[in-house]
Formats: C-alpha cells, structure tokens, sequence
C-alpha cells in the first residue's frame, strides 16, 4: 500500500512561519508527498523532501526560482493509478473546469488541484477531482486541511480530505 500526503497552497513563509505540526506528523508516514503549487520559498519543499519523497507543480504565488524549476503540471503514477498535478488559476468557481481542460486526454484516476484554497473531493465520470485546500490559509474556506489518499495493487482505497486542529 502506498500513503500519499497531498498538499497546496501552504505559502510559506507568508501565510505562516511552517505547516502546522500535526502535517509534519502526516508527511512522515506518507511514501509520497504531492504538492499542487503556491509552496511560495524551495525550502518547504526542501524540508519536506528530507523525511518523503516529493513532487510538486509551481503555483501563481511561488518564487522565481520555483517558477523556473517546477513544471506547470504533471502526471504521476502510483502502482498503476495515474494522478494529474496541477494548480490551477483564475475565480475560485472557475479552478476546476480550467484544470479539468489541461488535463483532456489524458486517462487519469485522479486529478489534484489548488489555487482557491477551497478543500475539494467529488468524482465526475470515474475521475477524482481533489483539492486538499490550505493548511495556512483561511482566505475562502472556514479550516485549515490537506488531503491523504491510500493507492494499493493499482485501485484508490482511501482519499479523504483532514481538517487541521
């Protein structure tokens, strides 16, 4: 079975000095960190990568040098699952249908997005459309969260969206 922590939108060091402690808790058991973009500072994603492994899309809000060495999108696979990392642009209502166009063709089980802030999990025609929110930032959404999904022998067990205390 493989542990997929999913993330967007943590902004560090704008919106807080660190993700919270119990994520840091989370991405020590995952076998895969996801982040959808707006890391803001290499050095989350650094900091991460010490303890999992991580891969992650460069959002609106992050640096020159994320902007230059993250790819806008991605697809990744995990024992036979495929996931489209991305994070998306425009009004909060419009995040999903723009993400759901760069994706068209593509066989995907799931497509992770961020941009708004706003958790999302719902499946449109077989595909998981998941947006793990903020874990710092309240901006359009009353909690802090991020997402972990379970993928075993090529079928999604698990994909659930947590609330951060």
């Amino acid at each position: 079975m493989t542990r997929i922590t999913v993330l967007s939108d943590t902004h560090i060091p704008q919106r807080a000095k660190d993700i919270p402690q119990q994520l840091w808790e989370e991405i020590k058991k995952a076998d895969l960190v996801l982040h959808a973009g707006d890391a803001v500072k290499p050095s989350i994603l650094e900091n991460i990568a010490q303890f999992t492994p991580i891969r992650a899309v460069r959002g609106n809000m992050d640096s020159k040098e994320l902007q230059i060495t993250l790819p806008d999108q991605d697809v990744v696979e995990v024992d036979g699952v495929k996931i489209g990392l991305v994070h998306g642009r425009g009004a909060p209502n419009q995040v999903k249908s723009y993400v759901r166009s760069l994706f068209e063709g593509y066989d995907l089980q799931v497509l992770v997005f961020g941009h708004s802030h706003q958790p999302e999990l719902t499946n449109e025609n077989g595909v998981w459309y998941l947006n793990p929110g903020s874990p710092t930032d309240k901006i359009f959404t009353p909690y802090l969260s991020y997402a972990r999904m379970e993928i075993d022998k090529g079928s999604i067990n698990e994909i659930i969206i947590v609330s951060l205390t």
